[in-house]
């Protein structure tokens, strides 16, 4: 059984997150801590400000911490209703990276919203929080969107670096049930040639763990491009290294997870060396 960690930071729940622990628990029983953190009103934290006295603020934080016992509650009773084991962290601030790093290093998974996570309904995403998460997480991360669909293709970014293979190796461990999906690992450099790092090593490692691989080339800049091809997929899953290191090593300013999560398109997993 795997622990799972799940990461709530707005003022409802992300269905698109649960949906995928949903169905994460009908393929193999899973092991849920649920960590909440309180919603920030960027409008009545601004009005807050320049209202002396300490009532206002006080208001505000006791409609705050009911908002995410609301939640709790509800959560709870969606962990029952599909069977879920779930222990709810007692923790009701607001952000607190060092308690979040904590929490991921003890776990397997990090499972969070790509959309509302931290989010003040007018910085598209990831912003400074989730970009935080994802840096600091001391495990793999599964960013997923709201409008979650199950995948019925895996996409790897592969740059034949060590944190590509970690990845993989990562999302083998933590889902073996995915891994008869149809595969296509991709390496994409701006260049003629067709030679991909380690081919025949790449080839023999993936016949062993996934049943139906294949393995592309493309020709463009990744950093412009990238997101264009695949989100013309349907129904995909992105599978890739260390947010913040590109996936692709020649990119050096802009991780194109970062791109696809933007997109809101489909399911990141990020994994962490």
């Amino acid at each position: 059984m795997k622990r799972i960690l799940f990461v709530c930071t707005g003022e409802k729940l992300p269905t698109g997150a649960i949906a995928f622990l949903q169905s994460m628990q009908v393929q193999d029983p899973i092991c849920l801590e649920a960590l909440f953190f309180c919603p920030l009103d960027y409008d009545q934290l601004a009005s807050v400000s320049h209202v002396p006295g300490v009532a206002p603020y006080l208001r505000l934080r006791d409609k705050e911490i009911d908002t995410v016992n609301n939640l709790k509650e509800t959560f709870s009773r969606e962990c029952q209703a599909h069977h879920m084991k779930c222990h709810v962290h007692e923790n009701n601030e607001r952000w607190d990276k060092a308690l979040f790093i904590k929490e991921s290093r003890f776990s397997d998974l990090v499972v969070l919203s790509g959309e509302l996570f931290c989010d003040d309904g007018g910085i598209r995403q990831p912003n400074m929080f989730l970009e935080e998460a994802l840096h600091a997480a001391e495990c793999p991360v599964m960013v997923v969107p709201e409008k979650y669909v199950p995948a019925e293709h895996l996409v790897i970014a592969y740059d034949g670096s060590k944190d590509s293979l970690f990845a993989i190796k990562q999302f083998c461990y933590l889902f073996p049930q995915l891994t008869d999906l149809p595969t296509e690992m991709v390496y994409v450099k701006d260049e003629a040639s067709d030679h991909i790092p380690d081919i025949e090593l790449l080839k023999q490692f993936s016949r062993w763990h996934f049943d139906s691989m294949g393995f592309s080339k493309l020709h463009f800049n990744a950093a412009h491009y990238f997101t264009s091809w695949i989100g013309e997929k349907q129904s995909v899953m992105l599978i890739t290294g260390s947010f913040g290191r590109s996936a692709f090593s020649y990119i050096t300013r802009r991780s194109f997870a970062e791109l696809a999560i933007r997109e809101h398109a489909m399911p990141v997993f990020i994994a962490h060396t």
